[in-house]
């Protein structure tokens, strides 16, 4: 059933019932512009909006919400380990400001259970967020970014799904978690250093250079992109998974991107 993303339609009836999955935005990969950050914004907050009003229709609330949201709410959190007891930050507005409007657009939900899920950088193959990276180390460009010393929080695909479904439903495990944030990331952040020489250990490449911060900002400007997107960064850890036992199959950045970048070796050694 068609739907535009803004307003409420005939499939709001649907909705009676359902678990609710609510990842609409687009991109943050863009040019950093007053114009882009709306859009960002606009993107995020008219869907989860339009989300709620429906289901503010119904007789009875949804039995269960999952609500995207980002990591990037905490801002660039320098060395303090960010975990679901962490507020907000104020700034920077592409990326605090946008994630904060998101999920203050979700507050009030008609649903019996509401999981708002902050979730880290995940790596895919053929996604921007891997792809830019692997590009760049291949092209001998994957020293250190800076100082190398910001932090990446991260999380495999995988393991990203099998958080959404354990929030939705629970497992054999664990009950599935209570409302409110859930930090949607690998358990072992790393600073940017260890996540390029990583990078550049799987792809076998050699050892590169640092591309000082200054090249960044150029380098964004030619590439369409925020800086930010490479000179900020979060040490973000979940305390609400590690609480509940939950099993990551990706835990390690190694093995993480062994599995997505070369993914025939990585099954011959599980065989």
């Amino acid at each position: 059933m068609a739907w535009d993303g803004v307003a409420v339609g005939p499939w709001a009836a649907e909705l009676a019932g359902a678990a609710v999955v609510n990842l609409a935005g687009r991109l943050v990969d863009r040019r950093p512009t007053p114009a882009s950050t709306a859009l960002l914004t606009s993107s995020r907050v008219q869907p989860t909006l339009a989300l709620r009003a429906a289901a503010a229709q119904l007789d009875e609330p949804v039995p269960v919400r999952l609500q995207a949201s980002t990591a990037a709410v905490h801002g660039d959190a320098g060395e303090t380990v960010v975990d679901e007891d962490t507020p907000p930050a104020d700034g920077p507005p592409r990326m605090a400001g946008v994630a904060r409007a998101w999920e203050e657009a979700a507050v009030g939900a008609h649903a019996a259970r509401q999981v708002v899920l902050r979730t880290s950088v995940v790596f895919d193959r053929h996604t921007p967020a891997l792809d830019r990276l692997v590009l760049l180390t291949r092209l001998g460009l994957g020293g250190r970014i800076a100082s190398g010393r910001r932090w990446t929080s991260w999380l495999h695909v995988e393991d990203w799904l099998a958080i959404a479904r354990w929030s939705l439903a629970g497992s054999e495990l664990a009950a599935p978690p209570p409302a409110g944030v859930l930090l949607a990331t690998s358990p072992n952040p790393v600073r940017n250093a260890e996540l390029m020489s990583t990078l550049r250990s799987v792809l076998h490449r050699p050892a590169a250079p640092p591309t000082p911060e200054l090249l960044v900002r150029v380098g964004a400007v030619l590439l369409r992109t925020h800086p930010a997107l490479a000179l900020t960064g979060r040490r973000a850890v979940s305390r609400r998974l590690a609480e509940a036992g939950f099993e990551f199959a990706h835990p390690h950045l190694d093995e993480a991107l062994t599995d997505l970048l070369h993914p025939a070796s990585s099954r011959a050694r599980e065989a």
